[in-house]
């Protein structure tokens, strides 16, 4: 038994790797800017811990430095992460038996940690539930440990901010591009292209998140039974 842990841990850290490099340098530009905000180590590493919305930490931040509501922060925060209750719908029958583990799988259930998990594969189905957790774990890790290296480092060394919050849109367009080469069936991508593109027009920059998550939705949904029968290729593209 102790030996088949082991190679779940094992396994759920090499599964993480891929999103290591990418969590520690975004977690740096965070801590970063918090810092330059006035917000010392404690800060980064409560944010990262109990918030742990990397899109909207980085928002966060100028939430924090104009004063911002409540109201203000909560209407900000479900426009921002609004897209996370689409993923978290995919993986209900994933999660329902999770037992102990389901609340932090709920919480943890990241961009990246989604794109990891969503193809359900796990190389222990006994213990597969573990090995969900163990990558959720090991990501939001490396997300923490980011946000207080940056913190610490934004304390000591001088470092200009300007565009620093770009990194976000870098790492989606990063994780699109690598499923739009490993997936051979790229309807849902262009779905989610399109869709977005036109509720960007209609309802202008601020307001098309939303908009276009319920659009996808309702197109995948109605082309699903085409999709999943191989209308335009094989496989699971983003």
């Amino acid at each position: 038994m102790k030996n088949r842990v082991t190679f779940v841990i094992r396994q759920a850290f090499y599964k993480s790797v891929p999103v290591l490099a990418g969590y520690v340098i975004l977690g740096i530009g965070f801590g970063i800017l918090l810092r330059n905000a006035g917000y010392g180590v404690c800060w980064a590493c409560a944010m990262s811990l109990l918030i742990y919305a990397g899109s909207m930490q980085y928002v966060g931040v100028g939430l924090l430095a104009g004063g911002a509501s409540v109201v203000t922060a909560a209407l900000t925060t479900v426009m921002v992460n609004a897209r996370h209750l689409f993923y978290s719908i995919s993986m209900i029958e994933r999660y329902q038996g999770a037992g102990r583990y389901k609340p932090y799988l709920i919480f943890s259930l990241t961009d990246e940690t989604y794109s990891l998990l969503c193809d359900g594969e796990a190389p222990d189905e006994e213990n597969g539930d573990l090995f969900r957790f163990l990558v959720s774990l090991f990501n939001q890790c490396y997300w923490v440990a980011g946000s207080v290296i940056g913190n610490l480092l934004g304390g000591v060394l001088p470092f200009s901010t300007k565009g620093i919050e770009f990194s976000m849109t870098a790492l989606f367009v990063a994780a699109f591009t690598q499923q739009w080469i490993s997936g051979e069936n790229h309807i849902p991508a262009l779905t989610g292209l399109l869709c977005s593109l036109v509720c960007l027009v209609l309802f202008g920059p601020e307001y098309f998140l939303i908009p276009a998550m319920l659009l996808i939705t309702f197109v995948l949904t109605v082309m699903r039974k085409r999709i999943s029968s191989g209308w335009g290729g094989k496989g699971n593209g983003l």
